[in-house]
Order: structure tokens, then C-alpha cells, then sequence
């Protein structure tokens, strides 16, 4: 205890009343500084963090001068109001039609809870009004994943990113039921192509992994805290990523004909890219990505109206899917 302080005696709930007013008047604490203001040892401060996020607060960690703080993400269990302009509201409700690439989670159903609190604060003029605006916009999900197995394990995997708790993953390898375990501690959820993935860092891999949330068969949240990599950006993972993919970049060109050169043009495919006019009406492509089978599928759905210019590797790897759908479908059979 700090010098000159008298010593306190609290009941456990009384440390927690305590603990509760301390973080949230206050900017951050550490154990040692919280241990001093309720008369206890570092450990029972731990095992009275344990029970404050069990009442539903949700505490996170951060480093201050060489001292880890901690802090509430949130002022107070419930975020304070927020106001909304009628335009912002408006951006809101148009981005709500995004939500259709999370049915079969969880998420969805929170999503909705939302927008349910949020018409019962509307007056009934509006609230009708920002429904006709829901409906502008219409997604389109082709495809969409099959989270039925996965689903009771999203509560657990939202509290362990939320406050950076240390899991043990169970996940399926494919679809013969194999599956694997890893110790990981999760970073960020990834969106793409209406699907959610989990990207973390696997200490029985020792390096980062990216998992579907669909393949996730198992999930522990243990109670220990990680800390994620000041130099870490989600962004940075993907940088030379074609789509997912992250090993060696590749320099892709690409013609494509004036049938499909309008449809091709006005898109930034990646960072960087050239899209030059050919003397026969098409356009050429090129970029640097990696991730030659997401190459692959994107040069496929092109049909005859792509051709790979370069590299070497890519161009044979799509002659050789092309001379297999040819032999595939004049019955041939498909050579291993």
C-alpha cells in the first residue's frame, strides 16, 4: 500500500463497488495501484477483475509508460446516448441491408436488436420513413455460408476479441471431419465474398492464421490476456493478397476482349494496377497479388474472353483447367 495510507477493510463486494467507481473515474489503473486502494494483495485484485466482467462489465488492457492499465472499454455497462442526425440515421439504415451477410450467426440477431432499439426512441413519422429507406437498397448473396455448426461458439469468440482473452480453437480441416486444435490469440474478423473469417496469431504454429468462422468446431476462452503487436494492422496481412492468400506475390497481365473491356475498365482490381486500351477494343490488366488459385477463379469466370499474358505459371496452370473441363466435359474423364 501506498505510504501514509490507512490500511481499509473491504468485503469482496465492496471491493468490486469500489473497483467499479475507481476505473470509471478514472483513466486506467494497474493491479498494484488498485490492490493499494482496496487493501489487497495483487491476487485477489485479479480474482475481483474476474467477477467485475462477470457482472457484464468489459474490461481491456493497455500499456502506459512500462505499466499495463487496466480500463472499461465503455464508460459503464451501458454505452452512454448518442445522438443521430436524420441524414446519419439515414446511412445507418442503408448500411443495415449489409447484415444479410451475417444470417446464421448470432451477429444478426444483435443487429437487429439494434435497429428494433432504435425505432422504439423514434417518433413513428420517422421510424416509417427510415423503413422505406431500408429498403433502397437490396444485397444480393450468392452463396452464402452455413454457420449452423459454428453458431454456439460466436459468443465465446466475441468476448475473447472483445477483451483479449486467449482461446483454444477446434477447427475442421475440410470436409472429412479432420480437425485440429490451436492456441490462438484472436486479432480480427475478416469480411469477404459474404464470408467471415478469424485472423489471429497461433502460438502452436508460431504465426498468423486465418480461419473460416463456418469450420470452427470447438472454442475455450481461457482467462489469459494477450496483447496485440503494436505493428500489427489487419491491412498489412493482406497487402500483396490477390484475395486472402498471402505468400509470394506474382506480376500479373492480363487481356481481356471488347466484350467484356467496359465491364473491367472502371474496377481498381488492386493497388497500383495499369489497365491499358489494346487496338482491338479490350483492355490490359496488370498488378502485382498473390494468390495464384484466386487468380486462377477470377481469370475462369472470364471464359474465353481473358487471357493470361503473364506470368508463365499462371497462364499454363490455366491451360491445364481448361484442357481438364474440356476432357471433363466431352467425357473423357479428368486426369489426377
Amino acid at each position: 500500500m501506498g505510504q501514509g495510507k490507512p490500511a481499509r477493510k473491504y468485503s469482496q463486494a465492496g471491493r468490486l463497488h469500489s473497483i467499479i467507481r475507481l476505473l470509471e473515474t478514472r483513466r486506467g489503473m494497474t493491479l498494484d495501484d488498485l490492490a493499494a486502494e482496496c487493501g489487497v494483495d495483487r491476487r485477489t485484485i485479479q480474482r475481483d477483475l474476474a467477477a467485475v466482467e462477470e457482472a457484464g462489465y468489459t474490461l481491456t488492457t493497455e500499456w502506459q509508460e512500462g505499466r499495463k492499465v487496466f480500463s472499461f472499454l465503455t464508460r459503464s455497462r451501458a454505452i452512454p446516448p448518442i445522438s443521430l442526425t436524420l441524414n446519419q440515421l439515414m446511412s445507418l439504415y442503408l448500411l443495415r441491408s449489409l447484415g444479410v451477410h451475417l444470417a446464421g450467426t448470432p451477429l444478426l440477431a444483435e443487429l437487429d436488436d439494434l435497429f428494433r432499439t432504435i425505432r422504439s426512441l423514434l417518433p413513428d413519422r420517422y421510424a416509417a420513413h427510415l423503413e422505406r429507406i431500408a429498403r433502397v437498397s437490396l444485397p444480393r448473396l450468392h452463396g452464402p455460408r452455413d454457420y449452423a455448426a459454428a453458431a454456439p461458439h460466436f459468443g465465446g469468440l466475441q468476448r475473447a476479441l472483445l477483451q483479449q482473452y486467449r482461446m483454444r480453437l477446434v477447427y475442421a480441416k475440410n470436409g472429412a471431419g479432420e480437425s485440429q486444435a490451436y492456441e490462438l490469440d484472436p486479432y480480427t474478423l475478416v469480411f469477404h465474398k459474404a464470408g467471415i473469417y478469424l485472423l489471429g496469431y497461433a502460438h502452436n504454429r508460431k504465426g498468423m492464421r486465418l480461419f473460416a468462422l463456418e469450420r470452427i468446431r470447438g472454442l475455450e476462452v481461457s482467462r489469459q490476456r494477450f496483447e496485440i503487436p503494436d505493428a500489427y494492422e489487419p491491412e498489412g496481412y493482406f497487402s500483396d493478397a490477390f484475395g486472402l492468400v498471402n505468400d509470394a506475390p506474382l506480376r500479373v497481365r492480363v487481356r481481356f476482349s471488347s466484350a467484356v473491356a467496359h465491364a473491367v475498365r472502371d474496377r481498381i482490381w488492386r493497388p497500383g494496377q495499369v489497365v491499358e486500351n489494346d487496338a482491338g477494343g479490350g483492355v490490359v490488366v496488370s498488378f502485382e497479388a498473390s494468390g495464384e488459385k484466386e487468380l486462377l477463379s477470377w481469370i475462369l469466370s472470364y471464359g474465353d474472353q481473358a487471357e493470361v499474358l503473364e506470368p508463365p505459371g499462371l497462364r499454363a496452370l490455366v491451360e491445364r483447367q481448361v484442357d481438364a473441363m474440356v476432357r471433363l466435359y466431352r467425357g473423357d474423364g479428368v486426369s489426377p
